[in-house]
């Protein structure tokens, strides 16, 4: 669990509610569904309409990420491909083939298998960049859908303003009505601003930094495999691969 988004999602709410309590406001007028309704269903449209529905759920999948990130443990696995470089050193990289079902990442796990196989360095490196690429390309289209949404918010909130005055325009002749047209108006604004700001482009940048980090990842292990297939010394693997940790 990331305790940082968490108070971070926790520190925007109360600074918004807490800002309208001290100028005397009721924290209940933040509270219009209609408003929510034209600013959410709006913006969730519009990315719909701009993405493929591969792109859309999977970038919806991800957004768990900001509450329980991937695992990257880029320590432990330059600790394996130590041990491993060990392994093919002395014993060659046939060795390694029982190691295959350990391989819980299948990215590791084709490299493995290549390096099992014989395959020369180059070869190696020419698939494993095409993989990591394609992975790089695939994931941050993904992550777009929540900088989109942090787009759309805004101008959907400005929207939902607009159709509250016409609202209140609509019921000159009834004042009972006006206050009722003015808060969605307002809340509106309210709503399609802090959601963007607040919510969908911070998602959409701890996002980037997480596909980052995992892309990272797959370069120390191509890295590493490299490494093993040139017969370089497993202490100068270790050493290089730390590399990418400061």
């Amino acid at each position: 669990m990331d305790g940082l988004s968490i108070l971070g999602i926790s520190l925007a709410i109360a600074a918004i509610a807490g800002g309208q309590w001290i100028e005397g406001g009721a924290l209940g007028s933040l509270v219009q569904g209609a408003a929510f309704l034209i600013v959410l269903g709006g913006t969730i449209g519009a990315v719909m309409l701009q993405n493929p529905m591969s792109v859309f759920v999977r970038g919806l999948q991800m957004g768990r990420w900001i509450l329980v990130p991937p695992a990257i443990d880029n320590q432990r696995v330059i600790a394996e491909m130590f041990e491993w470089a060990d392994v093919v050193r002395r014993e060659g990289a046939l060795a390694l083939e029982h190691r295959l079902p350990e391989c819980s990442d299948p990215f590791t796990r084709n490299g493995l298998q290549m390096l099992v196989d014989g395959f020369e360095s180059d070869r190696i490196r020419e698939a494993m960049d095409t993989e990591i690429a394609a992975y790089e390309t695939r994931q941050m289209a993904a992550a777009r859908i929540w900088e989109s949404a942090g787009g759309y918010a805004p101008t959907i909130g400005i929207l939902g303003a607009v159709l509250g005055l016409i609202h209140v325009m609509e019921s000159l002749s009834d004042p009972t009505k006006l206050g009722n047209g003015i808060a969605v108006a307002f809340v509106a604004t309210i709503y399609g601003v802090a959601s963007a700001n607040l919510l969908f482009l911070p998602i959409a940048g701890k996002l980037r930094t997480l596909i980052q980090a995992q892309v990272t990842q797959r370069e120390l292990v191509l890295d590493g495999l490299l490494g093993i297939a040139s017969g370089e010394n497993p202490k100068l693997i270790e050493t290089r691969l730390q590399g990418y940790l400061r």
